[in-house]
């Protein structure tokens, strides 16, 4: 057995021969292309659109999608690519979580004919970038308070409201945002953010996911025409894209706990102290152990949710506990192994401290942990905690 693999399990060996080439074809443009240049990413703050392209050639963009350019991949394959992806950083994965699952996936399941053939296969090669608005200032956990709104003008909404935490942001071609009607029932738009109306503003100064695009939206007197609605209102619209999103983020938190069970692993067998190899000691061997229990019974629920997604028979709280669980314990793997690398797991001669810095947000985003709890408690007890 390789424990480099973090797959004490083996379970490799359940994989198809083409959901192995697929994943064998993103490590290797992960660990010859990504790998090298990750940390001055990361230090510079900024996502490199040289690699855009490169996803798009790689299927990873929209990749569940059926037609429109997409390659109709199964979702084992699916959190496979999350997870190579991450391994190397958590923004990186973003970038392509957020474009297919909160961009592409509601215009292909929601959108007109029109639509999908405007949109899904330019988005599908990078060539059009999207953003998702839901989060506003003031409204993150309870997306119900939202306060965009927009007006029926003729042939055309006029939106006005505020939305904050856009991935992908500032070079968004679209964004899909979600706003309440005069109704107050909630509707989804495919605006164009050249539209006049629009202010965007770049939110830097971050300590976590440096390489991901974070950005803000002023909406004035937007004027958005009608033929840019999905078919879809209510909840169902952005819950359906977060569900596909958060059940990618449970794979992808595989792949950055996995670098750092792997970097922790790798030092603990070099670095001397005592006159023998810090693996040699009891307590070193007890932390790896449960790192690597941990990330096997990460792989295990989210390899039997994909399951679930592919037959049609998943629930929506089934992929709350697998983004609750594994986030939360790659984050706790990412301090563990910080803690084993010592004094030199602050530096970016490893990357641990990269990914610990990158999981506090992904732990937050998309359903806090504790949100996740109240959706878990609410399916097992029967009674909702959020009212």
């Amino acid at each position: 057995m390789n424990l480099n693999s973090s797959d004490f399990y083996d379970l490799e060996s359940d994989l198809s021969n083409n959901e192995l080439t697929i994943r064998d074809s993103i490590r290797e443009f992960s660990t010859s292309e990504l790998m090298p240049n990750i940390n001055s990413w990361f230090h510079e703050g900024r996502f490199p659109d040289s690699i855009i392209s490169e996803f798009g050639r790689l299927k990873t963009l929209g990749s569940t999608i059926s037609g429109y350019g997409c390659p109709g991949l199964n979702y084992t394959t699916y959190g496979l690519i999350m997870k190579e992806i991450e391994h190397v950083d958590s923004g990186l994965r973003s970038f392509v979580s957020v474009q297919g699952a909160l961009c592409m996936f509601p215009i292909f399941q929601f959108g007109t004919e029109e639509q999908k053939k405007k949109h899904l296969e330019p988005m599908s090669r990078g060539e059009i970038i999207g953003c998702f608005g839901l989060t506003e200032p003031d409204h993150g956990s309870n997306p119900a308070g939202m306060e965009t709104q927009v007006r029926d003008d003729g042939d055309s909404f006029i939106l006005n409201g505020h939305k904050k935490w856009l991935t992908n942001g500032t070079r968004a071609h679209i964004a899909i945002v979600w706003a309440k009607d005069e109704d107050e029932k909630i509707i989804g738009l495919i605006v164009d953010t050249n539209l006049k109306g629009i202010e965007k503003k770049e939110i830097k100064n971050k300590y976590s996911l440096r390489t991901s695009d974070s950005s803000e939206y002023i909406f004035q007197d937007c004027r958005v025409p009608k033929s840019q609605q999905l078919q879809v209102s209510g909840f169902k619209g952005p819950f359906s894209c977060l569900n596909l999103a958060r059940f990618g983020i449970s794979w992808g938190a595989l792949g950055a706990a996995s670098a750092c069970f792997e970097e922790a692993l790798q030092y603990s067998k070099k670095r001397i102290q005592f006159s023998k190899p810090l693996a040699r000691f009891q307590l070193i061997q007890a932390k790896l152990s449960n790192m690597c229990t941990e990330i096997t019974k990460g792989q295990l629920l989210s390899q039997s949710l994909a399951l679930k997604l592919d037959n049609r028979s998943f629930r929506p709280d089934q992929i709350s506990m697998a983004k609750m669980n594994n986030v939360s314990q790659a984050l706790k793997i990412s301090r563990e192994s910080r803690d084993i690398l010592g004094a030199v797991g602050i530096t970016d001669d490893f990357h641990t401290m990269r990914h610990m810095c990158n999981l506090e947000t992904v732990n937050t985003y998309e359903g806090t942990e504790d949100i996740h709890r109240l959706i878990i408690g609410q399916s097992i007890t029967g009674k909702n905690a959020f009212v």
